[in-house]
C-alpha cells in the first residue's frame, strides 16, 4: 500500500483509514482498516486495474459505485450512502471536539515499524490515522511552482485525529496529550528537518507567533514545515502587499519590519 500511489495513475485518489476497535471477544483493541477510493473513469477500468496493481484486496464488481462527482464529495467525506447533495450546503459546526496533527512520510516504513506502530496506535484509546497517499499528478509539480511544497519525494501524508465529546478542560487536556504523544513515537517514521506538516490541518502544537517584533523568527519554526524553501518568498510577498500585517493569526505569514 506504500508505494500504490506511483503506480496506479494520475486517475486514483486513495486513503486509508485506520482505527482501533475493541474485540468482541476479549475487549482488546485491535485495528481495523478501510480503504476509500476515488477514480476518474468506469468502474470495469478500475477493476481491472486494482486486480493488476493490489490483488491482496479481492475486489469485486459489488465492491465499486459508479457516481456523480457531487455524490463522490459526499461519500468521500463519510455522509451515509444516499445523502442528498444539497447536504454540502448545510454550515452547521459538529458538536464534538477535536485534536488534528499531520506527517509526511518520505521513506516506506519497515515491516517491523508498520507492526510496532499499529500496536502503539492500539494502545493510544481512540486516534484515528488517515494515510492519503501522494504521488501521480502531484510529482509533476515542482514544489517551487505554489506554496504548496510537498510533492515529489513524499510517499504519503498522515493524519493523525482524535475526537471526544466529553467536555470539560480536564478531558481536553487529557486528549490533547494522548495524540501528542503518538505524535511522538512516530518521529523516527517520518519526514525530518523538517518534520513537514499540512497547513490545513492546523497544528498550533508547532509553533505560532504574537505577530510582535519577532514575528518572522517565531514564524519561521512552523513556516519551514508547512512550506519548506518557499516560506521566504511567501515573507516577501507578504512584506510586498500587507506590509501592516492587517491579515495574521497565530500561523500567519509576518511582513519583514524595516
Amino acid at each position: 500500500m506504500q508505494q500504490i500511489s506511483f503506480i496506479a495513475g494520475n486517475m486514483l485518489q486513495t486513503k486509508v483509514l485506520l482505527q482501533p476497535k475493541a474485540g468482541k471477544k476479549n475487549g482488546k483493541k485491535n485495528i481495523t482498516a478501510a480503504f476509500i477510493a476515488l477514480f476518474l473513469g468506469d468502474a470495469k477500468t478500475l477493476l481491472s486495474l486494482m486486480k493488476a496493481k493490489f490483488p491482496e484486496l479481492g475486489l469485486k464488481k459489488e465492491d465499486y459505485k459508479e457516481t456523480s462527482w457531487i455524490k463522490s464529495v459526499l461519500l468521500w467525506t463519510q455522509f451515509p450512502d444516499g445523502t442528498p447533495e444539497n447536504a454540502v450546503l448545510n454550515r452547521a459546526s459538529a458538536s464534538s471536539s477535536f485534536k488534528i496533527k499531520s506527517d509526511f512520510v518520505t521513506t516506506p516504513i519497515p515491516k517491523d515499524g508498520l507492526q510496532s506502530v499499529l500496536e502503539k496506535l492500539a494502545e493510544s484509546g481512540d486516534i484515528w490515522m488517515v494515510l492519503n497517499p501522494y504521488g501521480g499528478r502531484m510529482t509533476e509539480i515542482p514544489e517551487s511552482a505554489a506554496a504548496f511544497p510537498h510533492r515529489a519525494g513524499n510517499i504519503y501524508k498522515i493524519q493523525y485525529v482524535l475526537y471526544w465529546n466529553e467536555p470539560g478542560a480536564e478531558a481536553e487536556k487529557r486528549k490533547i496529550y494522548e495524540t501528542r504523544k503518538f505524535y511522538n513515537y512516530m518521529t523516527p517514521f517520518v519526514s525530518k528537518n523538517p518534520r513537514a506538516a499540512f497547513l490545513n490541518y492546523r497544528d498550533i502544537d508547532i509553533g505560532s507567533t504574537d505577530n510582535g517584533r519577532n514575528a518572522y523568527n517565531e514564524a519561521q519554526v512552523y513556516g519551514v514545515k508547512y512550506f519548506k524553501g518557499n516560506f521566504n518568498r511567501l515573507v516577501k510577498v507578504k512584506t510586498d502587499v500587507d506590509p501592516e500585517n492587517f491579515f495574521r493569526n497565530e500561523q500567519s505569514i509576518p511582513p519583514l519590519k524595516n
